[in-house]
Parts: structure tokens; C-alpha cells; sequence
């Protein structure tokens, strides 16, 4: 076979077969199938779609260029993904909280690039946390607490890796049978019992519309069926940020208020039911409502932030007070009215550019820079109340203000909130399922 040959087929609309997919990764990861070559085939998929047995077969192959993570002990095994947004925190909840109900988590993260912050560069805002770890060390990390968070490895599932980095600068980011593959390839590597999506819907996320997240998440649930890994999805609302904090210490901050059985309430929220799918799929609770009072109850007791402490210790890290912070300045309501918008783009971006983020793959970041969101959309705002708080170094601080002036949009009359859950998605909703 000519990938040449292969990447013309697929171009004008053809289905490759199972052969020629596996003939295409194996080659990508041997160096016979070139970076140009592979860019060219993420395009040619990205434009002309795959069907469903394509995605399986891409997805099967991404995990076979690597290792898989060994079992090392006898509790089921779960994870949680997003597709990422302002504040979304989840991931230093989820991970601890399940561990202290008895089951592990073994998750692998990202780096923040462009709006969306990190769990890993959250996570390393804590002195000494160490976010890079060999198989051995994670797996010893599983045994003594039952989760850890680390940086994808390069013995886990390399062909993504390597066809990620081509899609971060061909513009094919978005596609559908890319995305399924690049997260599930991954998932599926770890030996999961079960996985839960969070699919962010909004101006603040990556999916702007139901539609479009529908589409991704009924992907994912077909292929990870069909692979024997339960999964189901959560459509979430993202049209201003998850929770109060945004950025890095700061959403370390609010994570271990949620943890203390705190926090902002929506974001306890999201995090439980998302929990609840996984204790329910792999038999630790009977139903949801089992699933929730148990999950409380770890919040109320701190359990689950004493599983995060022990996550962080063996990580390397060490934590006791709220992790500190750049200067702050409120900006405050300059008349009355309700919460009608919140600008997350603008927000975003003003935190990487305060450095808080990064523009490109080798930027540093200040884990203390970052914001609080005072207000909801539907909330009621009188004349100087606070409306948000920067926290950023003062040589730039007052040009931010000025910017942010009116990211918080106020009306005369009042506007509904989403819920935090817009949908959930199993299998027995997707037209694809087992």
C-alpha cells in the first residue's frame, strides 16, 4: 500500500478500511508514514468525516502503538474527561472523592493552551507537585491512595501524541472522528471499567452549541461500547465560568473548599453527578440517589480532602494554607440591574495575557494570577456591588480593569440561567448503541 494512495482515497469522500488505518498509524509511528503525510490524512478526515467503524479502527490502533497501564489492584477502575472550560476545576474533585469511596482513578491530563486552564498546570501550583511520573511510580501512587494525576506518558498511546501536535497547527482540531479517537485512545490504554464525558456547551467552551455536542458525545459513546468500556456523557452548561475561581492557585483554592464539603454550589453539583455515573456503572451504588447521599457524605466528612492531601503527598507536594495569590482589584456594578451575560472570552483571554495562560506551547505561567467571578447570570445586582475580582501584577493590573469593565453585562429585567447539566447521554440514548 502507497499512503499516497490511501490519503487520495479518503480525500474524495472513500472509507478506508481496517487494513489501511492500521497500515497508516503503525507507519506514522515507524517513521514510514511522514508528519506532511499525516497532516494531510487529519485534513482529508476532518473535511470528509469517518464512519463509525473507521473511528473504532483509528481508535484500536492508536491504543496498539502503545503500552497499557497495569492493574494493580482489585478495585474498579474509572475516569472522567472534558473537553475543558472557564474554571473547570472538576478533575481535582472528582479524583479524590472516588478514591475515598474505594475506587480507583488513574488520570491522565493536559496542559492549559489558549482559554481553557490545565488540570496539570493547576495541579503543579502547589509546591513540589509532580505531575511527570514513571508507570512504576503512578501504579505505586494507585495502590496507597487510589488516584493519581499525571502527564500523558509516551509508552501510553504515542501515535496520539505525535498526531496531536500535528492537528494543534493544521487546524483539525475540531474534528469529530479525531477528537473520539485522540481522548478514547487514551482512556482505553488505562483499562478503565468506566468513563464518564463532560461535554462543555456554551460561549465559554470549545462546543458552542447542543447540536455539535451531541455529535461528539454520541461518538465517544458509540466507540467506547463498542470496546467494552461503559460510558456516558454529561452535556454541561458553559456560558460563564464553573464556579467562582478562574485560573491556577486560585482554582486550587476553591477545589479544596468543595473538597471541605464548600465551595460554590454548582460546582459540587456537576462534580456529583458525574460521580454518580461511575459509582452506578461499575456496581458501587445501586441507583443515582445511593450513588449522591454516598458522595455527600464524603464532602460533609472531608474524606475526599483528606484522599486529595494523601494525592498530593505522594505526588511530591506540599500543601496547608490557600495557595497565594497576585494583588487583587474589584471591579464594582456602576448601576443596578440583573446579570444577563457574562463574557468568558474576554476573561479568558485577559488571564493568559496577565500570564496566566499561555499563548504558545513553551510559555510559563504565574499560577497566582487569575479572577473571581462575584455574580450568576440571573443574579440581581445593586450600584457597587462587586462584580469581579482580578488578582494580577500591579505594573499591569489597572490596564486589565479597564479592559474588563464590561464583561458582566447588566438588564432591566430578568434573564434565566441554564442548569449546570444540560443533558445526559448513555448508551441507550444514541442511536449507535451496543
Amino acid at each position: 500500500m502507497l499512503p499516497a494512495a490511501l490519503l487520495a482515497k479518503k480525500r474524495d469522500g472513500e472509507a478506508l478500511s481496517d487494513r489501511e488505518i492500521r497500515f497508516l498509524i503503525e507507519g506514522f509511528c515507524e517513521g514510514k508514514v511522514a508528519d506532511y503525510q499525516m497532516s494531510a490524512l487529519a485534513m482529508a478526515i476532518c473535511i470528509r468525516d469517518m464512519n463509525s467503524r473507521e473511528i473504532r479502527t483509528l481508535t484500536s490502533a492508536m491504543v496498539d502503538s502503545g503500552e497499557r497501564l497495569p492493574r494493580v489492584t482489585d478495585r474498579p477502575r474509572v475516569d472522567k474527561h472534558s473537553t475543558g472550560g472557564l474554571g473547570d476545576k472538576v478533575s481535582l474533585i472528582l479524583a479524590p472523592l472516588l478514591a475515598s469511596l474505594d475506587v480507583d482513578v488513574p488520570m491522565v491530563s493536559g496542559r492549559g493552551l489558549g482559554l481553557t486552564g490545565g488540570t496539570l498546570d493547576k495541579l503543579e501550583a502547589i509546591e513540589g507537585f509532580q505531575t511527570q511520573l514513571s508507570l512504576d511510580e503512578s501504579s505505586r501512587v494507585l495502590r496507597k491512595v487510589g488516584a493519581f494525576i499525571i502527564g500523558a506518558s509516551e509508552r501510553i498511546a504515542p501515535a496520539d501524541r505525535r498526531l496531536y501536535a500535528l492537528r494543534d497547527v493544521t487546524g483539525t482540531v475540531e474534528s469529530i472522528p479525531l477528537i473520539t479517537a485522540s481522548i478514547l485512545s487514551k482512556k482505553l490504554a488505562a483499562r478503565l471499567d468506566a468513563l464518564v464525558m463532560d461535554v462543555k456547551v456554551g460561549s465559554g467552551a470549545f462546543m458552542k452549541t447542543l447540536a455539535r455536542a451531541n455529535l461528539l458525545a454520541s461518538s465517544i459513546i458509540d466507540v467506547g461500547c463498542h470496546s467494552n468500556l461503559p460510558t456516558t456523557a454529561i452535556l454541561s452548561d458553559m456560558d460563564q465560568p464553573l464556579g467562582q475561581a478562574i485560573g491556577n492557585a486560585i482554582e486550587v483554592n476553591e477545589s479544596i473548599e468543595v473538597l471541605q464539603g464548600n465551595g460554590p454550589p454548582e460546582v459540587r453539583e456537576l462534580t456529583i453527578q458525574l460521580c454518580a455515573d461511575l459509582l452506578v456503572a461499575v456496581d458501587k451504588a445501586k441507583n443515582h440517589d445511593e450513588a449522591r447521599r454516598n458522595l455527600n457524605r464524603q464532602l460533609d466528612s472531608g474524606a475526599g480532602y483528606e484522599r486529595f492531601i494523601q494525592m498530593v503527598h505522594m505526588q511530591g507536594g506540599s500543601i496547608g494554607e490557600p495557595l497565594s495569590l497576585a494583588p487583587s482589584e474589584t471591579l464594582c456594578a456602576k448601576t443596578e440591574g440583573w446579570v444577563d451575560l457574562i463574557d468568558c472570552q474576554s476573561i479568558g483571554e485577559a488571564i493568559v495575557e496577565m500570564g496566566g495562560g499561555r499563548k504558545r506551547s513553551d510559555d510559563r505561567i504565574d499560577p497566582s494570577v487569575g479572577a473571581k467571578i462575584h455574580v450568576r447570570i440571573g443574579d440581581h445586582v445593586t450600584v457597587d456591588q462587586p462584580l469581579l475580582t482580578l488578582h494580577c501584577p500591579s505594573p499591569i493590573r489597572s490596564e486589565f480593569v479597564q479592559r474588563l469593565r464590561g464583561v458582566v453585562r447588566l438588564t432591566e429585567s430578568l434573564t434565566s440561567a441554564r442548569p449546570i447539566v444540560l443533558q445526559r447521554l448513555g448508551q441507550d440514548e444514541t442511536k449507535n448503541a451496543c
